[in-house]
């Protein structure tokens, strides 16, 4: 009996692992990178120049469903994150989190992810603490977000995006952990203290 569970088990983690990586190679990539002498690319700004653009703005996939935009970060401050939301209509998002690519040389990391309201996010996060200065968008960096087609595979031509810089992010669990814990605790002395003072 014991070892038919073990054979299920180790049948399940091998069909999850080949389903987890099936799709892998024909998912669309979304890359941010810096532009020109103030990023870690070697791209310029485009003729016309980078658009600037502030905390909170909007842009959509370049009509072919592949390409790049160039923005400069006009804000004021320093973005230490940046949340690209897919625009879905009728409560269906275009592209699903789960066939989304990305990548950043400005942030740490890089994932896509569904939101409780059914909206699909890309959040580049992570310069805190980063050995690379120069990690994050500085006031004033351009910088460039480019679409990309992987096997035939592109962007819904005109997708709409809303993005948002500075984004509050979710502590990690092991921080949860340590303030619920933390707080259990003066809750239990508060007891503690509240029977001595009416003993």
């Amino acid at each position: 009996m014991k070892t038919s569970k073990i054979c299920a088990l180790a049948l399940l983690l091998v069909v999850g692992s080949v389903l987890a990586f099936a799709d892998g190679i024909n998912d669309p990539q979304i890359i941010v990178h810096g532009v020109g002498s103030g990023g870690s690319g070697p791209q310029t700004c485009p003729p016309g120049g980078c658009q600037g653009v502030g905390l909170n703005f909007n842009f959509s996939v370049p009509p072919s469903g592949s390409g790049t935009l160039y923005f400069t970060n006009t804000s004021g401050v320093n973005w230490t994150s940046l949340a690209l939301i897919e625009v879905c209509k009728n409560d269906k998002c275009p592209v699903p989190a789960s066939a989304i690519k990305c990548n950043s040389y400005l942030f740490e990391s890089c994932k896509s992810e569904t939101l409780k309201n059914g909206n699909v996010e890309i959040l580049l996060s992570g310069v805190k603490g980063s050995l690379n200065p120069d990690k994050g968008i500085k006031n004033g960096q351009s910088f460039s977000i480019t679409f990309a087609c992987v096997d035939g595979h592109c962007w819904p031509p005109g997708l709409n995006f809303n993005a948002h810089a500075n984004v509050g992010t979710v502590p990690e669990p092991g921080t949860i952990a340590l303030m619920v814990t933390g707080l259990g605790t003066l809750v239990s002395r508060r007891k503690t203290w509240k029977n001595r003072w009416n003993a």
